[in-house]
């Protein structure tokens, strides 16, 4: 009978408020929330992961990587708060654990954020073959939406504190004008170089023409791009004019067109004048890598009759059209020749009236 009434003691012995028998339902409950947060998260992963096997694409991944940020801490922490319900807490230590709770699941929703970030930005952005330039804007790009992520998150863990944060946003709102106004010629080019990298309207190795330079691009930087140019110089032009003007992209040619005119003597017979389109079709569609369009006598010129001739050469690489070019140019001299028609040249007749 004693011992019975000194085990009711012992339960009903009070610590701030609660009973040793409430600490110790809080314990078990404590034991209880950890072990159904980690078995949550183990099932998770292995359903995730058996889904990252079956399918090609990599977001599961993601997902997995995602799932795994959530550490033991964090969960420990979260089967510690569930286990305080069971316990009478003061306002002032309750409102602490509060506090921790709001900061840390702001933590991790800023992590797994970014993971989702890391992965949409290589994805889109950074995939194999990427050059180092977009690379370079795409890691300052990704960095940037980190920290407004970290910022945001502060100002959500600051309102919840019950600060007003009215007047930071405002503050922030006017310094970023001021910045902006002071450094407007960076960020111009800075934005212009996002624009070169996401657009793409020309890539390292181009061969690009923009106003009066022409030139291969050998990179585009964060403010400005470098061209070599034909006479081997380097050319260094501004991501802000690049975006504000007319750029001719050689580097996009899937094929390059030749059209000049052929002229022949006027003393050329007729039926060998008739016979030159076939002789001249023939040439171009018996070399390799041409596409011919059309050609037509044209014009009586002042010392030749004129033919206009047009094909095209199916590469983009300038030494490969003028191997084609020559080819077809020697062909057709070789047919003239072998035809008996002269090759016109600018001559003139002077008669003389003899009395």
């Amino acid at each position: 009978m004693l011992e019975d009434i000194m085990t009711l003691e012992v339960w009903d012995y009070s610590l701030a408020g609660n009973t040793v028998g409430d600490l110790a339902i809080a314990l078990a409950a404590f034991f209880v929330f950890l072990g159904v947060f980690k078995v949550f998260q183990v099932m998770v992963l292995r359903r995730l992961e058996k889904l990252a096997e079956k399918t090609e694409t990599d977001i599961d991944d993601t997902l997995v990587s995602i799932v795994r940020s959530l550490r033991p801490p964090f969960y420990s922490f979260l089967a510690f708060y569930a286990a305080l319900y069971f316990l009478v807490l003061g306002n002032t230590l309750k409102k602490a654990i509060d506090v921790v709770l709001v900061v840390w699941i702001v933590v991790q929703i800023v992590i797994a954020t970014q993971i989702l970030i890391d992965y949409i930005v290589r994805k889109r952005f950074s995939g194999e073959g990427a050059e180092d330039g977009t690379k370079g804007a795409v890691s300052f790009i990704s960095g940037l939406l980190k920290a407004t992520l970290w910022v945001i998150g502060g100002m959500l863990v600051l309102s919840n504190l019950g600060i007003n944060i009215n007047s930071l946003i405002a503050g922030l709102g006017i310094g970023g004008i001021a910045i902006a106004f002071a450094l407007q010629n960076i960020l111009g080019d800075l934005f212009s170089s996002f624009a070169i990298h996401f657009d793409k309207p020309f890539r390292v190795g181009d061969f690009i023409a923009v106003g009066n330079y022409k030139g291969t691009v050998e990179k585009i930087g964060i403010k400005t791009t470098r061209i070599r140019s034909t006479m081997s110089e380097e050319i260094v032009i501004s991501n802000t004019e690049l975006t504000s003007t007319s750029v001719q992209n050689y580097g996009k040619m899937k094929e390059r067109r030749n059209v000049f005119t052929l002229g022949i003597t006027y003393e050329t017979p007729i039926e060998k004048i008739k016979k030159v389109p076939q002789v001249v079709r023939e040439a171009i569609e018996s070399t390799k890598l041409t596409r011919f369009d059309r050609v037509h006598f044209s014009t009586f010129g002042d010392s030749s009759l004129n033919f206009d001739v047009s094909y095209y050469v199916q590469s983009s690489d300038y030494s490969t059209f003028m191997d084609v070019k020559q080819e077809i140019n020697i062909k057709i001299m070789e047919a003239f020749e072998s035809m008996g028609v002269a090759m016109a040249y600018p001559t003139r007749t002077v008669y003389v009236n003899k009395e």
